[in-house]
């Protein structure tokens, strides 16, 4: 497990979906080089699916924008080491 810890930028999710987050990107860091967006993303989506049912979207990395809507309570916006990551379940605009 990596030492650092992870800074919360934003977010609306419980205290334990928040650690389960952290938690899971600090997993795929000790898995993946940390080059590896694409593949630490995936983890952390499909981790999150499985716990908490599909529909789970991930972004890693050093700069993105990005503009979505989230499920009230699902969204979490944070850096671990020298990475951002921005995991939210997508709700429809209707």
């Amino acid at each position: 497990m990596l030492e650092g810890k992870a800074t919360v930028e934003d977010t609306d999710m419980p205290a334990k979906m928040q650690l389960q987050a952290t938690s899971a990107a600090s997993r795929a860091l000790d898995r993946f080089d940390v080059l590896d967006c694409r593949s630490i993303a995936a983890h952390i989506k499909k981790e999150f699916d499985a716990i908490h049912g599909p529909g789970w979207q991930c972004v890693v990395g050093c700069s993105f924008g990005c503009y979505f809507t989230h499920s009230k309570g699902s969204f979490i916006y944070f850096k671990l080491e020298s990475l951002r990551f921005l995991v939210f379940k997508g709700a429809s605009c209707g």
